[in-house]
C-alpha cells in the first residue's frame, strides 16, 4: 500500500501547487511529497542530502525496477542516474537513456536496471530534469538488491495526455561520469535508442511513449480522471 499512498500524496499535493517542478515519487524522494521548489535546483539532490550513513532507505532491485515521476512542466528532459558515493560526490552513472516527457502529470518508467555488482551495497538513485526553469534535481537512498521487481498495481502510471521520447541533452549528458554509456544491462551498453540489437531499449518509433513502450500493463489515465481517483484514493489512504 505504501506506492499507492505515495503516489496519492505527491497528486494530491501536486494539484494544489500551480508551479510544481517536478517530484520524485519511487523510489520515493528525500524531500518525501513536499518539496522545495526554491532548492529543486541545487545538485545534486535538491533541499536535501543524501548522506549514505544517515538516510533510511528502500529496496532498489539491480534487474530492474520502477522509477515513478509527476511533472509539472509541459515539457521536460529526464536523466536518470545512480552512485554509490556517499552524498552523491560523484562518479554517477547514467541508468536510462536520456528522454523527453511531453504533458503534465505522472510518468512511470517500469523497468531501470543498475550494474549488478551493485547488488548488497546502498547508493543513491539520482534524476535530473532539464526544465524552462532551469536543471533540477532530486535523490532517493536506496539499498541495491538482487534480481527484479514488478510494479505494484497502480504504482506505475502514465497520464492519456503524457507521452515520452528518447532524446539528447547536452547538459543533462554532462552529469554523468561517461555521456555515451547507460548501466541498463549492467554492462555499459549503448544509451543511444537506435543502437545495437545488445540493447533493451526500444526505438522511438516504436512508441510515440517510452514508458508506454516498456509497459505493456501500464495504468494511463486522463487529466480530470487522474485527479477525481488520486483525490478519492488519498482520501482513503491519508
Amino acid at each position: 500500500m505504501a506506492p499507492l499512498r505515495a503516489i496519492a500524496a505527491a497528486t494530491l499535493l501536486f494539484l494544489s501547487t500551480v508551479n510544481a517542478h517536478f517530484v520524485l515519487i519511487s523510489p520515493p524522494s528525500l524531500e518525501g511529497t513536499t518539496v522545495d521548489e526554491d532548492k529543486e535546483g541545487n545538485a545534486p539532490c535538491g533541499a536535501d542530502t543524501a548522506d549514505l550513513s544517515k538516510k533510511t532507505t528502500n529496496s532498489f532491485h539491480v534487474d530492474g525496477d520502477f522509477i515513478a515521476l509527476l511533472s509539472g512542466h509541459p515539457q521536460i528532459n529526464y536523466l536518470i542516474r545512480g552512485t554509490l558515493e556517499d552524498k552523491g560526490s560523484g562518479n554517477w552513472t547514467q541508468l536510462f537513456p536520456i528522454f523527453t516527457q511531453s504533458g503534465l502529470g505522472n510518468f512511470c518508467e517500469p523497468s531501470v536496471s543498475v550494474p549488478k555488482e551493485w547488488a548488497g551495497k546502498k547508493g543513491i538513485i539520482g534524476v535530473v530534469a532539464d526544465a524552462p526553469d532551469g536543471t533540477l534535481y532530486q535523490c532517493a537512498v536506496v539499498n541495491f538488491v538482487a534480481g527484479s521487481n514488478s510494479p505494484p498495481a497502480g504504482s506505475c502510471t502514465n497520464g492519456s495526455t503524457v507521452t515520452g521520447s528518447f532524446s539528447s541533452d547536452p547538459t543533462l549528458s554532462g552529469l554523468v561520469g561517461n555521456p555515451s554509456t547507460t548501466a541498463a544491462s549492467g554492462s555499459g551498453s549503448s544509451a543511444t535508442p537506435s543502437s545495437s540489437s545488445g540493447s533493451t531499449a526500444p526505438k522511438p518509433s516504436q512508441s510515440g511513449s517510452v514508458a508506454a513502450a516498456l509497459s505493456g500493463n501500464g495504468v494511463q489515465l486522463g487529466g480530470l480522471v487522474l485527479a477525481s481517483l488520486m483525490v478519492a484514493l488519498g482520501t482513503a489512504l491519508l
